[in-house]
């Protein structure tokens, strides 16, 4: 290859919009990061060529889960339950459908240790990982507004590159944990403030009575290990800065700071169940990603009835 070739394919490579590589990732959307980190994206049908707004949602596995188990599908005979709890493929379909104008892209973060904290314990530079990979992610798609999500251990991650980071970047617009922010304590408290000055950034968090859930008649954590306290103890640190106003129902604590850019969910437990996945399963990713928006609550419930049946996939 002569100079003129080699300044040609260098301009090539400049001019071409990154859209453009992000349509050559159909078919191959599944490969690995740091070894043992499998990324999985679930793709539009089409990367449109008219620009559309990119929203890059990386979601975080739940410990124990597969990428399988995770997107979803219709049940069988001898299927694994796993398929059937949180449905985040027909919930992205459904935010999909909801969101015309927007490109809605997913990636599935899995590990092969099938847990974040676990993984974290692996890697001694795991702050160093987590970044790299988010970084990754975003430079592939053209300027995306990312999404931070994630359930149970996926919160983790979401922690971990809060942590590895002086201040959290401009184009974080959504931070969400559902049922996931175990970690939380009070040192990540000016990182989030810091960043929700910017009236555009989006915080929600889900949670439900865990402190008084019963496994075989015996306690599933700690009063104070659960996402029950430490929802609270976020909701507690946030309103130094913040006033939340109490819009809660029969089974529903709901708590929205004056600009709505804050919400927190959390649901009552009389019966002392486990509902753990439950939150994703009734729409809770659905509502993590349209609530504050114009399509809140339109033709769906958060905690209601599964909006997504007719997106499930075979």
């Amino acid at each position: 290859m002569n100079a003129k070739q080699i300044s040609f394919l260098i301009i090539i490579l400049i001019i071409i919009p990154a859209t453009s590589f992000a349509q050559n990732l159909e078919g191959k959307n599944s490969f690995r990061m740091i070894e043992d980190v499998i990324i999985t994206l679930d793709l539009p049908k089409e990367i449109s060529s008219k620009q559309k707004p990119t929203i890059l949602i990386i979601y975080a596995l739940p410990n124990g889960n597969s990428t399988a188990w995770t997107k979803g599908k219709k049940m069988h005979p001898g299927d694994d339950w796993h398929f059937d709890i949180q449905h985040i493929a027909a919930q992205t379909a459904f935010i999909r459908e909801s969101l015309p104008h927007q490109q809605i892209i997913v990636a599935y973060l899995e590990n092969d240790q099938k847990s974040w904290p676990a993984w974290k314990t692996k890697h001694p530079n795991y702050l160093e990982n987590i970044t790299a990979i988010v970084d990754s992610l975003s430079t592939r798609f053209s300027n995306p507004a990312i999404h931070l999500n994630g359930h149970s251990g996926g919160g983790s991650f979401v922690f971990a590159y809060i942590k590895a980071l002086t201040t959290i970047p401009e184009n974080i617009q959504r931070i969400s944990f559902l049922d996931s922010d175990y970690n939380y304590d009070s040192s990540y408290l000016p990182k989030l403030t810091t960043w929700l000055k910017n009236k555009s950034h989006q915080l929600r968090v889900f949670a439900y009575n865990d402190s008084i859930a019963l496994f075989n008649g015996k306690p599933v954590v700690s009063a104070t290990g659960g996402t029950w306290y430490r929802s609270k103890k976020m909701m507690l640190d946030l309103s130094q800065q913040f006033h939340f106003t109490n819009y809660s129902n029969d089974s529903l604590l709901i708590f929205k700071s004056n600009s709505k850019q804050i919400q927190f969910f959390l649901k009552t437990n009389p019966e002392r169940k486990i509902l753990h996945t439950k939150q994703v399963e009734l729409n809770g990713f659905i509502h993590s990603e349209l609530s504050g928006s114009k399509k809140d609550s339109k033709n769906y419930r958060y905690y209601g009835n599964r909006a997504y049946e007719a997106y499930i996939p075979d």
